[in-house]
Order: structure tokens, then C-alpha cells, then sequence
């Protein structure tokens, strides 16, 4: 290392070396002062969220602009310079980058966003967005994320209230996917707890059992944490994809009957594709005479819980052993917002996972260190989630996100009924909750029902009017099929900033889209 003195000239930058200062380098590297302009730092946040109000927070709302600017990707990587380099760009271009980015993405805030199973934008909850990731902590210590320790075990502490719970445990999850793998870990711990150092080969052959109908986290879980797809048991559903329980205690007692461990049943509470919500108190029924672990996937149907009017269709729920529940959908508390929510107090969540790592979770703090609970996660580093849902929850109170489960239920009934008046829609189901699924007959295609051909016809409709409403930027709105039923549209309807003049549009606009098919 040499030193050297240096004498600033006039008009210097405020951090560079004044007189008789030291300057001192290393590897010819100088080490006074910042390394970058914590003032042209400052402008570019400044104007970047200019840019994020105008573009996503204004226009993004608003229903005289579009749902995304479409282009085909050999396209937008022409019109985006997405390339790194050597040298730093400058200040303006990456300004406009900004502004191409907001341009191109799809609009999930807009009105006329009905394609996933979040839409909307909730102000106070994107704040909270803004200021967790500003603050950029991680939520594994009380050291580094007090505020954020305590915040989180006073939402958790509220989720599982909602539930019927007054005690308990729980932890935030980067999505409902994971929150299903704890769920499914802490089951098998439960029922084998040597199989923490043991391993996969101290076990007998494990099942679990959930729906025809369940989301696929429950297949990827099981075969992330070795128990197989052979072992994943899909119990047969009704016309509206609700888990017969008969099917289940069949399926139960011939797996033990060839010697297999039954562990764990998963039902699912707003299935992604019906919004279906199976029978929690019959299926708790089944678990307590077996003795296996109840978890309820509630990452979509979780919401309900704060209705009076709607939780009916999740009785049954404070018997359940596990809750993997979503605010960032239903709620609109933003990506990502997932609660994984337990009713065991035996510091279960912690005796599964911890690794005691001495290096993050000392003994001898100078404060009390059950405050320290990152080893009850999988992960080290650990997004702050609960900020955004307690602020927005600060801003709108119990009440308001009843009224905000209310009306999606309002509407739903309200597009429903005039789907019923209009020729060419044709419903699947009468639904549960907020998804309708629904076919639409073209002019074309109107009384054939039943002759040879029809169904295949039938299934081009929905992809050709997406592509056509996409590349329009008019709307968004999902389509699948399910076993034998070919394509049909899934409209779900969450956004509280939609309208009754929205949803009359949503109908319009797929007859104008569908009128030469």
C-alpha cells in the first residue's frame, strides 16, 4: 500500500481529498471516498419513480390505455437494448430503459386484467413494496430486521385468528408452492422425526392424498423431498372438482393395506382452475380417525375467511393442522405476500429446520433470542413480506378487505347473470367463488353442439380470440382445458378498481373478437 498527499483544487467534488489529506491506495485503487455519486444516485431514484408513477401507477390503471403493448420477442429484444457491457451507460438512457420497460411489460394493475389469480394494484401495499426493498434487510434476525421480527408475528399472530386459531405458529414463504413443501416436510417430520439425520432410507413407504383438482405444487413437493409422484394419491372430485371424502377413506385404507404409511391429506380451498372448496370438516374427520396430517391449500380461497357472508365455504379450517394462504392474491397485497400458517405450539417449524448456525444464530446475544427466527426457514436471506400487507391492512382495517371480498363475489354473481341473457356464452359450472369458466359458441358454430368435428372446433376459439385481445391490448384473460372438456375461458374477478361498465365490456369485446370464428 503507498500513501501519498494530495492538494484538492478549487471546484473539486464535495468526497474527494482535501488538503493535507490523506489519500491512500491500494492495487492502485484509491479508497478516499465513495466509489460512485451518491448524488446522481439520488436523482436517478428521483426521476425513475416519476417514471413508475406516470407509467405504472397512472397509466397502468387506467382503462383508456392498454393491457401490454404486445410484440413477439424477436421484436422487443430488437426494440429493448437488453445486452450488457463494459462501460456504464448514461443517465438519460437508462431513464428511457425504464420507460421501455413499463411500456412493454403487461399492465396486471389494469381494470381489464382478469388473466391470473392476482390483478390490481392496492396503493398502500405497493409503499410497503417500495420501503422493504429500499430498507433491503432480511427477516432471519432480530439484529437486522427488528421492526420487521415483531411486524410479522403480529400479522401471522392476525392470519391465524382469521382461522379460528389462538395460538400457534407460522412463517412467511417466497409463494404458496413452498408453503406446501413445509407443509408436507413438517408431516413426514412429525410422523418421523429421525428422518431429519437419518435420511430417506430410515422411512417406510409414504402416501398423501389431495385432489384431482389440487395445484401442482403438491406433486413438485414430492418430488423435491423424495417421496415420489407414485406417492402423490389423487382422490377422485365431483362435477365441480370438490374432493369426494368416500373416495378418500377408499383410497386411504387400500394404501395401508398394501403396507403403505399414509402421512398427510391436502385439500385444496379455491382450486386454481373451478375455485373449488372441498369439505374441510368431513376431510378433518378422516385425518383425526387416521391419524395424518391435515394441511388446506388456501393460497387462492384463503381470502373468504375475512367475509362473513362467504367463509361458510371454508368451515372446518381451524381443524386443520397446516394453512398455506395468499394475501398477494385475493387481497392484493402484491407479489409476494404467502403465509404459511401452523396450529402446533411445540416449536415444530424450528425443530424441523434448524441448522444452528453459530455464525447468524449465537447463543449469547444481549438480547432474547427467540426474536431470531430465520432457522425456522428454509432459506438464509429472507424477503421482508409482512410490510406490505400490514400496511395496506393499517389503511383499510378487518372491514375493508371484507368489503373487498364482498364485491368480487357481487361481481362475479353480476357477470354470471348476464353471460345467462347473452347467446353464445355457455358456463361449465355454476361457480364457488370468483373464477367463472366458461365457453364461447361463435355465430358459427351455434346448434351443432353434439356433430362430428364440433369440439375441435370448439377448442381453437379461446386461442384464437386471446392472441386477438392480446395483440389489441384490450384485455388479458386465461383459457385451459380440464380431462375431456376442450379449451374454455377462466375469468376471475379480484381487482376492487373494476367496474360494472368493465365487465359489460369483457362480454362485448369477446363477441366482437369471436364474431367471424
Amino acid at each position: 500500500m503507498s500513501e501519498r498527499l494530495e492538494q484538492r483544487t478549487a471546484g473539486q467534488p464535495e468526497g474527494e481529498v482535501s488538503s493535507k489529506q490523506k489519500v491512500i491506495t491500494v492495487d492502485g485503487l484509491t479508497l478516499n471516498g465513495p466509489l460512485h455519486d451518491n448524488k446522481a444516485g439520488e436523482l436517478f431514484v428521483d426521476e425513475a419513480f416519476q417514471i413508475i408513477m406516470d407509467e405504472v401507477v397512472k397509466k397502468g390503471c387506467n382503462i383508456k390505455e392498454k393491457v401490454c403493448e404486445w410484440k413477439d420477442p424477436e421484436m422487443l429484444r430488437d426494440l429493448l437494448d437488453l445486452e450488457l457491457g463494459d462501460s456504464s451507460e448514461p443517465h438519460e438512457k437508462l431513464l428511457q430503459l425504464c420507460r421501455d420497460v413499463a411500456r412493454f411489460s403487461v399492465k396486471t394493475n389494469h381494470p381489464r386484467f382478469f388473466n391470473q389469480l392476482f390483478a390490481g394494484l392496492d396503493h398502500h401495499a405497493l409503499v410497503g413494496r417500495f420501503l422493504s426493498d429500499s430498507l433491503n434487510t432480511s427477516q432471519y434476525t432480530y439484529e437486522v430486521g427488528p421492526v420487521f421480527v415483531l411486524m410479522e408475528e403480529v400479522v401471522l399472530t392476525k392470519l391465524r385468528a382469521v382461522i379460528g386459531w389462538n395460538s400457534g405458529d407460522g412463517i412467511f414463504c417466497p409463494g404458496g408452492s413452498i408453503s406446501t413443501m413445509y407443509a408436507m416436510n413438517l408431516a413426514r417430520y412429525r410422523a418421523f422425526p429421525e428422518v431429519k439425520v437419518r435420511g430417506l432410507w430410515s422411512l417406510p413407504r409414504l402416501a398423501l392424498f389431495t385432489s384431482q383438482e389440487c395445484h401442482y405444487s403438491v406433486k413438485k413437493s414430492a418430488c423435491f423431498l423424495g417421496i415420489g409422484l407414485e406417492n402423490v394419491q389423487l382422490v377422485d372430485v365431483d362435477n365441480r372438482g370438490i374432493m369426494i371424502v368416500e373416495d378418500l377413506v377408499k383410497k386411504i385404507e387400500k394404501a395401508k393395506s398394501e403396507g403403505i404409511f399414509p402421512f398427510m391429506v391436502s385439500a385444496t380451498s379455491g382450486s386454481t382452475v373451478f375455485g373449488a372448496f372441498d369439505p374441510l370438516d368431513e376431510i378433518a374427520d378422516v385425518c383425526q380417525k387416521y391419524q395424518l396430517w391435515f394441511h388446506v391449500d388456501a393460497a387462492w380461497g384463503g381470502s373468504v375467511l375475512l367475509s362473513k357472508k362467504h367463509r361458510h365455504l371454508m368451515t372446518g379450517i381451524d381443524r386443520a393442522d397446516s394453512v398455506a394462504w395468499n394475501p398477494h392474491k385475493m387481497m392484493m397485497a402484491g407479489l409476494q405476500c404467502s403465509a404459511f400458517l401452523l396450529k402446533d405450539t411445540s416449536n415444530l417449524l424450528k425443530l424441523c429446520h434448524s441448522a444452528n448456525a453459530t455464525y447468524l444464530f449465537q447463543q449469547d446475544k444481549f438480547y432474547d433470542i427467540s426474536y431470531d427466527t430465520g432457522d425456522k426457514s428454509i432459506q438464509c436471506g429472507r424477503k421482508v413480506d409482512c410490510l406490505k400487507l400490514w400496511l395496506m391492512w393499517k389503511a383499510r382495517g378487518t372491514r375493508g378487505m371484507e368489503e373487498r371480498v364482498d364485491r368480487a363475489f357481487a361481481y362475479t354473481r353480476y357477470l354470471m347473470d348476464e353471460m345467462k341473457k347473452r347467446e353464445g356464452f355457455q358456463l361449465l359450472l355454476e361457480p364457488q367463488f370468483v373464477n367463472i369458466c366458461f365457453w364461447y359458441i361463435p355465430p358459427s358454430l351455434r346448434g351443432q353442439q353434439g356433430q362430428e368435428g364440433y369440439e375441435e372446433k370448439l377448442s381453437k376459439v379461446a386461442p384464437i380470440v386471446k392472441e386477438r385481445m392480446i395483440k389489441k391490448g384490450s384485455m388479458m384473460v386465461s383459457y385451459q382445458p380440464r380431462g375431456s372438456q376442450v379449451n374454455f375461458f377462466r375469468m376471475v374477478v379480484i381487482n376492487p378498481q373494476i367496474t360494472r361498465e368493465d365487465l359489460d365490456f369483457f362480454l362485448d369485446e369477446i363477441e366482437s373478437l369471436a364474431s367471424d370464428l
